[in-house]
């Protein structure tokens, strides 16, 4: 049962998150590339597309059942990878996978994760898909895969945005390190936040599991550049056509934004594509994935299921992706929030929060079901030059602004 004073939205638990985790470390998760300026478009670009209300329309009996490579989850959404989650709450990889497993819908375990492989398997009996880099160490990669295929995750999803690690301003005057790095304002924000800092000191400090056991990493300046000692700037679709040997099971890449990677796609036998910028994390100044979707949708011609993240944070996000193509849409930050503020129980809850959004948005368009979302939704989109301007933060919080009154 919703208590008055649970959090009612993502906005809520990402006010909840700001509150509980040290700056450092909310900083992390919420901070995006160089002036963040992807990370407030993203927003912008998903807000300046309105939805077209439809009445009447016998909407009694809704469904979001959704069939994503031959398996039917409860609703088009899926948790995507998000690195270094045991931050937020211990074991936090394992409280994502449980919280997705319960709510009937697919968990991505992050290669940055801070859980083993065998711990994410193992974590209720919901759908689990494995997140890959191709690391210079191309074996420590396909031993990746290798036990994913052991332990019965039943997709890969190869991420391709990241021929160099973007540069992440927060981070760098945060002094965020991985082993984390006390200087006395970090120090100081311990003190300020004694909830987190005793169940951390309880855990123990956070590990990138997968990573440290096969890469023996050390001690770097910060989490970006930790990853581009590891990161190989040569990936081409050469090696996408090599895993597709390796792994029989669903596959699928994930940050493209050009719809001209489609074809080759097809070609190689790819099964599904995430129309991403990284969550604003990577290229600054970036189109968002919600611009190019159509384009997507139409070079694929229904060939490739096409999944799509970055800055989504309620129902009428999903609405609005569904509306213009989207088979499903990957989420990162938000159950981030969730976890921070509460564990697998505050995940589920933001979980069930999407969904009721969701319901609503299709009692009020006329979507009785996944299937009967369709382009003519969405009306032209409003120039949001200004709104991306904003600061990102901004774009979350309660106002009477376009921002939010979708």
């Amino acid at each position: 049962m919703t208590r008055s004073a649970d959090p009612q939205s993502i906005a809520d638990y990402r006010e909840a998150a700001r509150r509980r985790l040290p700056r450092m470390i909310f900083d992390f998760y919420d901070g995006g590339a160089d002036s963040e300026n992807t990370l407030a478009y993203n927003r912008a670009a998903l807000d300046a597309r309105r939805l077209l209300g439809s009445a009447p329309v016998d909407v009694g009996r809704r469904s979001q059942k959704t069939t994503l490579f031959g398996r039917t989850f409860e609703m088009p959404l899926i948790i995507g990878p998000t690195g270094l989650a045991a931050a937020a709450w211990p074991k936090g990889d394992a409280a994502l996978a449980r919280a997705a497993g319960r709510a009937g819908i697919p968990f991505v375990m992050s290669t940055a994760g801070t859980c083993t492989q065998e711990e994410v398997a193992a974590a209720g009996d919901g759908a689990k898909w494995m997140q890959l880099y191709l690391f210079r160490n191309r074996e420590f990669s396909a031993r990746i895969v290798d036990k994913a295929d052991e332990l019965g995750f039943e997709a890969i999803e190869v991420t391709v945005d990241n021929a160099v690690a973007g540069k992440r301003l927060r981070d760098a005057r945060n002094g965020f390190t991985l082993p984390f790095r006390w200087t006395p304002a970090n120090l100081a924000g311990l003190a300020r936040h004694p909830g987190w800092s005793l169940q951390m000191a309880r855990a123990g400090a956070p590990r990138l599991e997968v990573m440290a056991a096969g890469l023996g990493l050390e001690r770097t300046d910060t989490i970006a550049e930790l990853m581009q000692s590891q990161l190989d700037p040569s990936v081409c679709w050469d090696d996408i056509a090599r895993l597709r040997d390796r792994w029989r099971k669903p596959l699928i890449v994930k940050g493209v934004l050009d719809p001209a990677h489609v074809a080759r796609a097809l070609a190689i036998g790819v099964d599904g594509l995430v129309i991403s910028n990284h969550g604003g994390r990577q290229l600054d100044g970036a189109v968002a994935p919600i611009d190019t979707l159509p384009d997507f949708v139409a070079e694929a011609r229904g060939r490739l299921t096409l999944l799509i993240d970055s800055g989504f944070r309620s129902g009428c996000d999903i609405a609005r992706a569904l509306a213009l193509g989207a088979d499903a849409v990957q989420i990162g930050r938000a159950t981030l929030y969730a976890l921070a503020a509460g564990g697998e129980a505050a995940v589920f809850h933001a979980l069930g929060l999407l969904k009721a959004e969701l319901d609503v948005v299709q009692a009020l368009t006329g979507a009785a079901a996944i299937a009967d979302f369709h382009p003519g939704m969405i009306r032209s989109p409003a120039p949001h030059s200004a709104l991306a301007r904003r600061d990102p933060g901004s774009l979350l919080q309660p106002s009477a602004s376009l921002a939010l009154q979708a």
